[in-house]
């Protein structure tokens, strides 16, 4: 399960490696925390669409069901208004009904409903800091780390599904800094303008995360382009992301990147799969998980968050 706070944060976030676990069997669920409504237009070819500015709900639901395809996963709606993105100085306040003003246990019990439904093993979500400091991105960690722990515990929302347990819960890792400067490194031998340099700068004063797990994906980066294209009115098809060729990446950088938070299971210091310890027994892993439920995890790196709170 890839709980997400936005439609296309799927695509742009662990898509490869979700296609590429569909593509081996495994059954893959996006959660998306939000519609999206807030969400600025960022293709320059569609800023002045009018069905857009009208529909931008619908046009959100259509692009995530385009995406959802490409990757082969399944996915729902948790239901929630998104926050949009304050900006100014001093920041406005966060509008009324918004995900991140949403009482946590309201949000948590959505997410513990969906997990209890669909039984996952491994759960994916952003770090305690949301990745980047966006509400909605906070709140999807929050209710994660808060779901994950609730879900196999009897006594918790008993009016949300039978007890499930997930075993191992990850941070997806996103653009590191190593994976910037290599791709940057890339364009400047070829004599191509990189669009990563202030990347580099702004990444270079914040303290690196501790990755732990490193999937090979790279046969799926085509899938996950294509499911970044879906989303029309979020990507720029001139943007960034696509401006090293998947070739290229495949041989400078074919994993993409997660942090273990908690597990339930024994682990290594260096992973290459998120099943890792995780039983490979289908019957083995879900009693194992049946049973885990108000037990203390064999690893929990989870800390406080840094970022400022939004009123």
């Amino acid at each position: 399960m890839a709980v997400h706070a936005h439609p296309d944060d799927e695509s742009s976030k662990g898509a490869a490696t979700t296609a590429r676990y569909v593509d081996e069997g495994a059954e893959v669920l996006v959660v998306t925390c939000t519609g999206g409504e807030r969400g600025d237009v960022l293709n320059p070819g569609l800023k002045d669409d009018p069905h857009i500015q009208r529909d931008i709900v619908q046009v959100r639901r259509e692009e995530m069901a385009k995406a959802a395809a490409f990757l082969g996963v399944q996915h729902t709606w948790l239901g929630f208004v998104d926050s949009g993105l304050p900006e100014g100085d001093p920041l406005p306040p966060l509008p009324a009904g918004c995900f991140y003003l949403e009482p946590l246990e309201v949000a948590t019990e959505a997410l513990v409903r969906e997990i209890r439904r669909f039984r996952p093993h491994v759960v994916t979500t952003y770090d305690e800091n949301g990745g980047y400091p966006h509400p909605d991105h906070i709140m999807t960690n929050r209710i994660s780390e808060a779901a994950f722990a609730a879900a196999g515990d009897p006594d918790a929302y008993p009016h949300a599904g039978e007890p499930w347990q997930p075993l191992k819960l990850y941070y997806i890792g996103g653009f590191s800094i190593e994976r910037i400067r290599t791709f940057h490194e890339a364009l400047v031998a070829q004599g191509a303008d990189s669009p990563f340099e202030s990347w580099m700068e702004r990444a270079g004063s914040r303290p690196q995360r501790q990755l732990t797990t490193w999937v090979p994906c790279s046969d799926y980066f085509d899938a996950r382009d294509n499911a970044l294209r879906s989303h029309a009115t979020q990507i720029d098809p001139n943007g960034f992301f696509f401006a090293v060729s998947n070739d290229v990446q495949a041989d400078l950088w074919p994993t993409e990147e997660y942090e273990l938070a908690v597990s339930h299971v024994p682990t290594q210091e260096r992973e290459d799969d998120l099943f890792a310890g995780i039983p490979s027994s289908l019957a083995e892993a879900d009693a194992l998980a049946l049973g885990t439920g108000g037990a203390e995890p064999v690893l929990d790196r989870r800390v406080e968050p840094t970022v400022k709170e939004w009123k």
